[in-house]
């Protein structure tokens, strides 16, 4: 349990693996779950599997529960404290790891809190938004990220109808030119809001582009 604004969030920290533990990891991350409202917690199968990824390069990897969800404290606040829960836990991974920098992932509302936290923590290198509810922007705004240069990874699902590939498009192409290159979509070919029986092929799109921007990692990569 992290002490956080509205009382203990409850964690987990995977560390790394014993073969990378003597060397320090060239990155840490943070992974956001998506709506408590409707069930959503740090056990996600998305948010699962988006943490054993990264944390497959030997790298350490935070999940945890928004407040009032699971075992944290508080009361879910529409997205304004969530996004101090985040800030808390960036606090801690990068209290566990200084210097290291820091990728926050997060899916669904997952991804519109913990994308805007990481959009203006300088301790943050990199975003990795999955499932962006672009559906409804009135009430979730990704304006934000018109401003985020940051290198991010944006990942949905084909026929995701919460954030049709047709809309998170038409955002990106409405970014500024720096932002827009520094900006990746991915769509994952049959897959709805969940991914559903389409893990492995997010596995591979997020293991492809941390491949890409971090070849050292190769490495480091268990295959267990």
């Amino acid at each position: 349990m992290l002490s956080g604004p509205a009382g203990g969030i409850e964690t987990i920290l995977w560390s790394p693996s014993e073969e990378s533990e003597n060397t320090r990891p060239p990155l840490a991350a943070v992974v956001c779950h998506p709506h408590p409202l409707f069930g959503g917690t740090m056990h996600n199968k998305v948010v699962y599997q988006t943490a054993k990824t990264i944390h497959r390069f030997g790298l350490p990897v935070v999940r945890f529960n928004f407040r009032g969800a699971g075992l944290s404290e508080g009361t879910h606040d529409k997205g304004a404290g969530e996004i101090d829960d985040v800030l808390a836990v960036i606090d801690f991974l990068a209290a566990e790891y200084p210097g290291v920098p820091l990728l926050v992932a997060g899916f669904s509302f997952g991804s519109w809190v913990g994308l805007r936290a990481g959009c203006a923590d300088a301790r943050v290198a990199e975003l990795l938004g999955l499932g962006l509810p672009v559906g409804d922007l009135d009430s979730r705004s990704f304006s934000y990220l018109d401003q985020c240069d940051k290198p991010k990874l944006l990942v949905s699902g084909e026929f995701d109808r919460f954030g049709p590939p047709k809309k998170l498009l038409e955002m990106v192409e409405q970014f500024p030119p720096p932002v827009q290159e520094n900006t990746r979509v991915a769509i994952v070919a049959g897959g709805d809001h969940f991914f559903a029986g389409h893990l492995p092929e997010l596995d591979r799109t997020i293991r492809e582009w941390m491949l890409e921007r971090h070849p050292e990692v190769a490495a480091r990569e268990s295959h267990q």
